[in-house]
Parts: C-alpha cells; structure tokens; sequence
C-alpha cells in the first residue's frame, strides 16, 4: 500500500498533459479547496478530479472489482472514501465550484476527453459534478 500515490499518478499526468497542451494554466493539489482536487483551473471556477476506478470504486467499471480477501477491512474502506467523495464534490459546490470527475478508465481516450473539457469551459455555467 506504500507505493500507492495520491498525486502525480498516470492517468492525472495524461490529464495535465493533454489541459497544458489544449492551452490552459492550472492549479494543482490546493489546500484550501475540500479535498485537495487534481487539477483546479480557477479561471473558469473548475475542480478537475482525476479517479482511479478501484479505489473510488467506478460504477460499472472492470476495473472496481472487490477484493475476493479480507471483504471485512476492503468493503468499509471503499465506502469511505466514496462518501468522502460526495461530501468534496457538495462542499465545493457549495463554494461556488463546478466540478469534472473523470475516472482512470477513461483517460486514454484523449479526444472525447479533449471535446468534454473544451465544451465544460466553453460554458462557465454548466451544471456541476459531470463525470466522464
């Protein structure tokens, strides 16, 4: 459990890499935002959430699978930070913040990405908490 990062991991690389190269300037990991998101483009009032599927247990994802062992430790602390999640996702709403969740499984496909992206800051009033 020890190698397992929480910031600078490939899928949020993938996703800082394609933001930079589309031309925008961003904020990472701020403190001061409830649970410290991704990518924050505070131009546009954006928190950008970069998930992987098995540890915010992706709906309907492949990669969600439960572990088959230790259910007992494995099952309370899925539900945790999935309700962690609800309550980042509502307090920064709350403060005025929309948010993008976009899940590991995701990212490769760089060009529905790139037109989700373009099409959520080209609309500075679309709804909060879209998930790709």
């Amino acid at each position: 459990m020890r190698k397992i990062r929480s910031t600078d991991t490939k899928p949020e690389m993938r996703v800082r890499r394609l933001l930079h190269r589309m031309g925008f300037r961003f904020r990472l990991h701020r403190c001061d935002l409830p649970g410290k998101p991704d990518v924050v483009l505070p131009r546009y009032r954006l928190a950008i959430l970069v998930h992987g599927c098995f540890w915010h247990q992706h709906p309907g994802c492949r990669h969600a699978r439960l572990p088959r062992t230790r259910q007992n430790y494995w099952l309370p602390k899925l539900a945790r930070t999935q309700e962690r999640d609800l309550r980042n996702v509502v307090e920064l709403n709350r403060l005025g913040w929309r948010t993008l969740t976009i899940w590991e499984c995701s990212v490769d496909k760089l060009d529905k990405l790139e037109a989700i992206l373009r099409r959520v800051t080209a609309a500075p009033q679309a709804a909060s908490a879209e998930v790709i």
